[in-house]
């Protein structure tokens, strides 16, 4: 990256103000007789050269940060606070960064970039969510969830619109997430094979790089696309054999994960494909809204939600995945009947506060005197703290109905915009980008469907780099355009 904090101690700028912080700092040790006071302007020096250097290496601390995503662990701060590190101390460290560059040059953000109507739903969605913070019933744990969402959005949105020159970029992209997530699933596999790959035994095999098998599948079937969308453009035989066994490989995880959300995930992703190439994702999107707009009515309309409050005696977990269909499909498995628990508290709570919500990250801390105890499950006392697994009731609930008006907005934005682009773009890999990013994307929003993974360093990141890479994609499309514009021959008028 171009164009750096300037580190040079006696820059001219820079002249006046060391000057007058050294005069500053040296009347300070006198009159207060507290020489420490001196050692101020040298550790200002030494900030100031350790902000340029990490500034200049910027795009090296991007592209650790992705070969990071999939092999960070969470790690307990205190009884209240976690971190996923390495990862997300890397993303405050480049949001630091981009936050620094940008003050010091104004146009590092491309103004093309700034006006794209996706950015401007992100910039949209997180002023709506900084306005509810003000309204938040515990406002400190709503603020540090804003602070969350900037610093998910400044590297995987606003950053490779910097650091993005070429296809190869998005290769490497490719390689550095997908290649340590298949080193975590080759362990994995390993591991659970000492447990007879039951379905128990698939939780004691992730450890430290993800917390349950939700996240874990959910990342793996996103990287299976993008595997597959490699293979779409590699023209090597050598290394179409080998993303064949990657494919597999992740397939086979996938599988043995026993998450149904990724399974269901991976059928939307294939119904997304044949939607996309077909054109037919607008008229799709418009079923699925009206569809889901129905059931939603329904089920509140005369109560028809109280048909599905569960047996508390016969809903349990089932060890035995066999087991563990069945009683889904009977209504029986108590994570569904823990989630039917939460998602009626939910939604009287949108009712309760339809506007700005009960402020972001709130959930926990409100929703139990909103429960209906016939729906409670032995599982309901929620030790881990856990959320509404819904994404969009719990931006309702949190944020208001015009935060779930800006989420649908968003969602419905980036796919059309993936497929618009995928059918305008004259480069190969740029169409099949755009092509696996849409699909990749309606994977994230159908795991978020029974989980709320937005906010998580795995999913969250594939969420927000997502919209980056369509906006990146958005501008090769202007390049393109202008470029066959300028190959146009001159129409000379014919002589009258």
């Amino acid at each position: 990256m171009n164009g750096g904090i300037d580190t040079r101690l006696f820059a001219r700028k820079g002249r006046l103000p060391a000057a007058f912080l050294f005069l500053l700092c040296g009347a300070a040790a006198i009159l207060l007789s507290q020489p420490c006071w001196l050692l101020i302007p040298f550790v200002f020096i030494f900030f100031w050269f350790l902000a340029g250097m990490t500034i200049s290496a910027t795009g090296q601390l991007f592209w650790w940060m992705v070969v990071c995503l999939p092999l960070s662990a969470e790690v307990s701060i205190s009884p209240t606070l976690g971190m996923d590190l390495p990862d997300e101390a890397l993303l405050m460290l480049l949001t630091g960064c981009c936050l620094l560059k940008w003050i010091h040059q104004p146009k590092w953000i491309p103004f093309s970039v700034l006006k794209n109507p996706l950015f401007f739903l992100v910039v949209i969605q997180w002023g709506w969510t900084a306005i509810c913070c003000a309204y938040a019933l515990d406002s400190w744990i709503a603020v540090k969830f804003l602070l969350a969402k900037t610093w998910y959005i400044f590297p995987f949105v606003l950053l490779p619109q910097v650091l993005f020159r070429s296809s190869r970029d998005i290769l490497r992209l490719a390689l550095c997430m997908g290649i340590p997530m298949l080193l975590v699933v080759v362990q994995s596999l390993l591991r659970h094979a000492a447990y007879g790959f039951s379905f128990g035994g698939v939780k004691e095999t992730l450890w430290p790089f993800f917390r349950n098998h939700v996240v874990y599948s959910a990342m793996l079937v996103c990287i299976t696309a993008i595997c597959w969308g490699l293979l779409r453009t590699e023209t090597h035989t050598r290394y179409r054999r080998w993303l064949r066994v990657a494919i597999i490989l992740c397939l086979v995880a996938l599988f043995l994960s026993y998450s149904r959300g990724a399974w269901a995930a991976l059928l939307v992703g294939v119904v997304t494909a044949v939607v996309m190439y077909r054109r037919w994702l607008r008229q799709t999107l418009v079923i699925v809204c009206l569809g889901a707009a129905c059931f939603t009515g329904w089920l509140l309309y005369h109560d028809h939600y109280v048909r599905f409050i569960p047996d508390y005696t016969h809903t349990i977990f089932h060890t035995d995945f066999e087991a563990h269909l069945a009683a889904t499909v009977s209504l029986k498995d108590v994570s569904d009947a823990e989630r039917f628990y939460r998602w009626v508290a939910g939604v009287k709570m949108v009712i309760a506060r339809p506007v700005t919500g009960f402020g972001p990250n709130n959930f926990y801390g409100q929703y139990r005197s909103y429960t209906a105890g016939a729906f409670k499950t032995w599982v309901s006392n929620n030790p881990d703290h856990s959320s509404v697994h819904n994404y969009f009731l719990l931006t309702a609930l949190e944020q208001g109905v015009p935060g779930l008006l800006i989420l649908i907005a968003l969602v419905l934005s980036v796919l059309l915009t993936a497929q618009r682009l995928m059918h305008t773009l004259q480069n190969h890999r740029y169409r099949v980008t755009a092509w696996v990013t849409g699909i990749v994307f309606s994977m994230v929003i159908t795991v978020n469907l029974l989980s709320d993974l937005v906010e998580t360093d795995k999913i969250g990141s594939l969420f927000w780099l997502c919209i980056g890479m369509l906006i990146w994609l958005n501008g090769e499309a202007g390049k393109e355009k202008k470029s066959l514009d300028d190959e146009k021959p001159a129409v000379i008028p014919m002589p009258g």
